[in-house]
């Protein structure tokens, strides 16, 4: 199990982390900044507990967010 972190509030809305992991991430209309797909808000911070499968896109997804605003975790 891997556990995603975004700390949504920083985000710019660059599109990174969509074109790594477009199932879990996606552009809200709202407001253009990137949401982590079944986040769950604590504190200005979102958060999602995953399957081993998705590491690597993820992984990919952090590195690239140009503010570092992503952090994965394995468990």
């Amino acid at each position: 199990m891997i556990q995603i972190i975004q700390q949504r509030e920083k985000c710019i809305g660059c599109n990174a982390c969509v074109e790594a992991a477009d199932y879990r991430w996606r552009v809200s209309r709202r407001d253009g900044k990137c949401t982590l797909i079944n986040g769950i808000a604590k504190r200005g911070f979102y958060r999602v507990v995953v399957d081993d499968h998705e590491l690597e896109d993820n992984l990919r997804a952090a590195k690239h967010c140009p503010v570092n605003i992503i952090q994965v975790h394995k468990l």
